[in-house]
């Protein structure tokens, strides 16, 4: 029975991560990282042999154990990624904010006089 509710909410991330993409309102690359964990999620839903097997093979004792301890390790992944990018964009707006500034500073400056008559013209 649990492996059919993990793999309907499986199915269901991957639809709302799909309907999200085609509006828009969320990028590929951070799509991408949801769809691989959507499908792992699927992979141990059907074969929950596969978990036990690798808790085995790593030598973890309570294969929920190893499955906690990875999705920790997922999410420590995404947030030092996620704070990258907000680190990025920091950098990005403040140096928008910064030209931005000089050229407001540059049309607020006082136009220099009228250039005096050339003295050719004068004659």
């Amino acid at each position: 029975m649990a492996q059919v509710v993990f793999a309907v909410v499986a199915v269901l991330v991957a639809f709302v991560l799909f309907r999200l993409l085609r509006a828009g309102r969320i990028r590929e690359k951070y799509a991408a990282l949801w769809i691989v964990i959507g499908f792992g999620v699927i992979l141990l839903a059907l074969w929950p042999g596969l978990l036990i097997a690798t808790a085995r093979a790593v030598g973890v004792a309570v294969p929920s154990n190893l499955l906690f301890f990875g999705a920790i390790l997922l999410l420590l992944g995404v947030t030092l990624h996620l704070s990258l990018e907000a680190s990025n964009l920091e950098d990005e707006v403040r140096t928008l904010a910064e030209e931005v500034a000089l050229l407001k500073t540059k049309l607020s400056a006082p136009l220099p006089d009228a250039l005096p008559a050339d003295p050719a013209d004068e004659a």
